[in-house]
């Protein structure tokens, strides 16, 4: 491992003394926002079930991701990068994984610009640019101080976004039987599946999937060599290899609970976000985008809430700022074998973000369809994710038991069962 990739990865210090946590932390990013805003703004209640269901399923494959990551030492696409033998599969696997990554970045950037505009009025490509170089700045505190430094600061960042989109709900709160009801699962028109698919892919988050193996391998990574090892080892043979001083079987349920509290913090902030829209926004009209919501959220519960919101969509481009970049160089080094730095790739991204800005595309629009481009990419993580977390020989004793596989295989099917429904709708249906 060079020292370069040290640095980045940030790796913790060994030991019994080591937390015993991956940086899991809850991940929320603008997309969240305007799918869940623009939900509950169009459709009220209808679709409380996806955020749900679409969280209970990011548990399940956050922890898979991690688990990847801490049993074998190697992340999600170093892993596909050894399976997928052939170079043009490799190369095929790699781009829409990164087109993936890239629809992350644009998100974090286009959201960001709305924020600034709504809070100061800065033109939205100024906006962009700023967001980009405050991200950038970010990312440099992350490669030459370390992750700790980082997640410092994301977590103040996330304690800001709990704050700008919960507070709302309590001064707007929802009608409980309506939240109840939303709870069934159905839908209305085509609208509403796609909305339904931008959710699920703003908090399930394929380019997470990738990232979290990665970063839960960074937590607690055992030397190449050993990684190298473990991979090719008959099962069972390293099934209790850890961190030095910390059994395997502990981090993983050290790994669970921090899963879980990420993804109860994450669910329950898109779960207000969206409620807090069906209360207050359902049937004002132009509240579908950030800008009407910010407005009518001024005009109906007042300035503090609609400011609390808009610092919130600041914060939450801002937190999210690494995975994207991250991710890319993750998957782009694991399949291909290929080392970019984190700052190169992220001024890389910040062009089609400011592209799509420039060209006066509606930014919520924007927004909601690059989380569809995400629900769209979930099944090409999810489904080698559940196939390699269920084979002994790769994580021996660890392997999923079969309740676990079927849940993934049921999410799996789920969610490519929903991506061809909308695409048959939009092509081709009533």
């Amino acid at each position: 491992m060079s020292r370069e990739d040290r640095r980045l990865r940030g790796t913790a210090p060994r030991g019994s003394s080591a937390r015993l946590w991956s940086p899991a932390w809850p991940y929320l990013d603008p997309g969240n926002v305007a799918s869940n805003m623009t939900a509950g703004a169009r459709f009220g209640y209808l679709l409380v079930w996806v955020v749900v269901l679409g969280n209970v399923m990011a548990w399940l494959i956050q922890y898979l991701s991690a688990k990847l990551g801490l049993v074998t030492g190697l992340s999600l696409p170093e892993v596909l990068g050894q399976r997928l033998r052939r170079p043009w599969a490799r190369r095929a696997y790699w781009l829409q994984a990164e087109l993936v990554a890239m629809a992350t970045d644009i998100a974090e950037v286009i959201g960001g610009a709305v924020a600034l505009q709504l809070l100061f009025g800065v033109p939205l490509v100024w906006g962009g640019l700023l967001t980009g170089i405050v991200s950038t700045a970010l990312l440099v505190v992350q490669s030459r101080r370390g992750a700790r430094a980082f997640e410092f600061v994301v977590i103040g960042l996330i304690v800001i976004i709990a704050a700008g989109f919960t507070f709302g709900v309590f001064l707007g709160p929802p009608d409980p039987a309506a939240v109840v009801a939303g709870l069934l699962p159905r839908f209305d028109g085509t609208d509403s599946v796609l909305l339904a698919a931008s959710i699920l892919g703003a908090t399930i988050m394929p380019h997470a999937i990738y990232a979290h193996s990665a970063l839960a391998r960074d937590r607690f990574a055992p030397p190449e060599a050993l990684a190298r090892e473990r991979f090719a080892s008959p099962a069972g043979t390293n099934a209790d290899a850890g961190a030095p001083g910390i059994p395997l079987a502990r981090l993983l349920r050290a790994t669970r609970w921090d899963v879980s509290i990420a993804m109860l913090v994450a669910g329950t902030v898109n779960l207000c976000i969206l409620l807090l829209a069906a209360a207050n926004l359902a049937g004002v009209p132009g509240t579908d985008s950030l800008e009407g919501a910010y407005a009518a959220l001024q005009q109906g519960i007042g300035p503090l809430v609609a400011t609390l919101f808009a610092v919130g969509l600041l914060a939450s481009g801002l937190a999210s700022t690494s995975v994207g970049a991250y991710a890319g160089a993750e998957i782009m080094h694991g399949l291909l074998r290929v080392r970019v730095p984190l700052l190169a790739r992220r001024l890389v991204t910040l062009v089609p973000a400011l592209a799509v800005l420039g060209l006066g595309v509606d930014p919520t629009l924007a927004l909601v369809l690059s989380q569809v481009v995400l629900s769209f990419g979930i099944p090409f993580a999810l489904v080698p994710l559940v196939t390699l977390t269920a084979q002994r020989r790769l994580l021996g004793q660890h392997a999923n038991r079969s309740v676990t596989t079927i849940a993934g295989a049921a999410a799996s099917v789920f969610l490519i069962a929903l991506n061809g429904v909308l695409l048959w709708l939009v092509l081709g249906g009533p």
